[in-house]
């Protein structure tokens, strides 16, 4: 993790603000910008960071508790899981989200299947892999 530098986050929907944390954490992860094992800021400093209150990055990390996301033991720094189910489960979960919001969008041209999947990817194919190194910028992949 780049200790100068956190991804910067769009606190843009009308969930709360932890689950948008929550959800940035995924995409970080699901990115490999943050890697199994690898120690995360404290709640206090990525409060700091993501410039938010304490207690919502609190509520955030006790939440990707819930979820596995992040392993605290003790007194030892948090940590991202690695348990590789739970990290296969993050990537198939915002694939699952995107999928379903592209589908959605579509659905009333009822374009036939196979016109979507030969569109999709040549769109693909088209855009370059992301790196990490996008997300040190501040930016999230192209569109």
């Amino acid at each position: 993790m780049n200790n100068e530098e956190w991804p910067e986050a769009a606190f843009g929907s009308r969930d709360p603000v932890y689950l948008q944390v929550v959800r940035h954490f995924k995409e970080l992860i699901a990115t490999g910008w943050l890697k199994a094992g690898q120690t995360v800021p404290s709640r206090r400093e990525l409060a700091s960071r993501m410039k938010i209150n304490p207690n919502t990055a609190q509520k955030a990390y006790k939440e990707m508790e819930e979820q596995k996301l992040i392993v605290t033991e003790g007194n030892s720094p948090s940590r991202i899981t690695s348990d590789a189910t739970t990290l296969r489960a993050i990537r198939s979960e915002l694939l699952g989200e995107a999928v379903e919001a592209f589908v959605q969008s579509v659905r009333r041209l009822e374009a036939p299947v196979d016109e979507l999947v030969e569109l999709v990817r040549e769109k693909y194919e088209r855009h370059p892999q992301p790196t990490g190194a996008e997300f040190e910028n501040g930016k999230e992949g192209g569109a």
